[in-house]
């Protein structure tokens, strides 16, 4: 995630509000104490282990989706941004953007595997099952680097057109990501590692959380108060409904045709496809402020968003123009949104 995006949603993180749900499909359920000091990135779920991993900075918190607890930390590491799996079911890959590396980690037991060098800072993470490869992509150094996951060594970079954010594999030899400074999408081909298309989403602008419907092809790019549906083949923008301001997630319910973006202003915009073409507003769900990230659960349906308390706004200094208020530690917690 982007320090821009994190600003402008840590801004709005006043006071915690009471969580509920506007009529419609999804509902608040649950509220899991994780605790901890620190802010957090973007969230992953494991479903077929019921596990939620949560990018903590220094660490990884591991959370049974079953009984809410805290399972395990991964530690030792600097500046966490994201979490992906290889279909393996045994190994997953941290993107640590402070030390400039992914750690390869044990499933089991989340020891650390291996450490492999990357460009600058490297956020978004996807791995695409066809190349058997981990698509890396890095904000600092507006590249990509790709990990061949037999051996764990990059066997190319990809100069992208400006910074990276979340990245989508199709499962069919393309991986897309929104490139945040010119408000584009990229499609790489994942064989050849070459840039096959650009394609610009203006006017939303700072594109963000990225999710994807395989069966109609269609990208979901999150930017402030709209959200970017875009044929993936052509590139062509064929939809911008509403959404809240500040996200920096977003999923897709395959199963009941469902879009979702998690927003920074305290909502869950939830809109229903009624065509590939056409997304029709189906729910807001007030969550809390700051609950920008979020997680759909293809097991249950669930959705999983995470927020905090923030402290008062530090006053601006030449050093740190731009201060973050600092999350009250101890107050960290996810929320549960199920279907009904």
């Amino acid at each position: 995630m982007s320090w821009k995006h994190a600003l402008a949603v840590l801004a709005l993180a006043a006071s915690p509000i009471t969580v509920f749900a506007a009529d419609g499909p999804y509902k608040s359920t649950a509220d899991w104490k994780i605790g901890g000091e620190g802010g957090w990135d973007y969230l992953a779920v494991d479903p077929d282990a019921h596990l939620l991993y949560i990018a903590r900075g220094n660490r990884v918190q591991v959370v049974d989706t079953q009984s809410g607890q805290l399972k395990n930390e991964i530690t030792g590491l600097t500046r966490t941004h994201g979490v992906a799996f290889n279909p393996d079911g045994k190994t997953g890959y941290i993107s640590d953007g402070g030390a400039n590396v992914i750690k390869v980690f044990n499933r089991d037991n989340g020891a650390i595997i291996v450490s492999i060098a990357t460009g600058t800072n490297p956020d978004g993470i996807v791995f695409d099952v066809p190349s058997n490869r981990l698509f890396v992509f890095n904000g600092g150094s507006k590249n990509a680097s790709v990990i061949d996951a037999t051996t764990n060594k990059v066997v190319g970079t990809i100069a992208l057109p400006g910074k990276p954010e979340f990245p989508v594999s199709d499962g069919k030899g393309t991986v897309f990501a929104n490139v945040e400074d010119t408000n584009q999408i990229v499609a790489i081909d994942a064989k050849t590692l070459a840039v096959k298309h650009t394609y610009s989403i203006a006017p939303c602008e700072g594109p963000s959380g990225l999710a994807f419907d395989a069966q109609h092809r269609r990208l979901f790019a999150v930017c402030d108060g709209k959200m970017a549906v875009v044929d993936a083949d052509t590139g062509k923008v064929v939809a911008m409904p509403a959404i809240g301001d500040g996200p920096d997630a977003a999923g897709f319910d395959p199963k009941n045709g469902l879009v979702f973006s998690s927003n920074g202003d305290g909502t869950l915009s939830v809109l229903k496809q009624k065509s590939p073409d056409e997304y029709a507003p189906l729910q807001t769900v007030t969550t809390q402020r700051g609950a920008r990230t979020m997680a759909f659960d293809s097991s249950n349906g669930k959705i999983y968003t995470v927020t905090a308390k923030f402290g008062p706004k530090p006053a601006p200094t030449a050093a740190m123009p731009n201060p973050r208020p600092p999350v009250v530690a101890g107050t960290f917690h996810v929320i549960v949104l199920s279907p009904q």
